[in-house]
């Protein structure tokens, strides 16, 4: 049975704490009774479905992002793939494209499809494929790595 009322508190936090549209965050916690914990499991299970469904779209905008370590002996290149240039343009994606770039320099993945099965460097509860699928259901668009390389001296 669904609650009719929401837990503003919770619903101001799951939003702050997801990037997730405030509807989401809604239903989540309708969905849920208010449990913050399994609100979040929701909203996963839910994203993960958006992105799966935003799967064929044609991506021909996006990034090139590059990383140079600390030292200047390592540099990392990433060619980041969206629907459109207004999201490729977002704060939100620019991160993603950077996060990428910091991941080919730290972990040296042989390719894309590797890349995509690797621990996130910043939360190791999530591959890099999970976070990429986090950030299609929070902008709305498919997004693709197409290629990466990294140098190193």
């Amino acid at each position: 049975m669904l609650m009719n009322t929401v837990d503003i508190t919770l619903l101001k936090k799951l939003r702050e704490e997801t990037g997730v549209s405030v509807a989401d965050c809604r239903k989540a916690l309708e969905e849920t009774n208010n449990n913050y914990t399994k609100s979040l499991v929701w909203l996963k299970k839910q994203g993960i479905e958006k992105a799966q469904k935003k799967a064929d779209r044609t991506t021909s905008q996006g990034l090139v992002e590059c990383y140079i370590h600390q030292n200047g002996k390592i540099g990392a290149m990433v060619e980041v793939l969206c629907e459109t240039d207004f999201v490729a343009r977002t704060d939100e994606f620019k991160n993603l494209a950077h996060e990428l770039a910091m991941q080919v320099a730290a972990m040296d993945p042989k390719d894309v499809k590797a890349l995509l099965s690797q621990e996130y460097i910043r939360d190791s509860a999530l591959t890099i494929g999970e976070f990429i699928k986090q950030t299609i259901a929070k902008l709305g668009e498919n997004i693709v790595v197409k290629r990466l390389e990294r140098f190193s001296i």
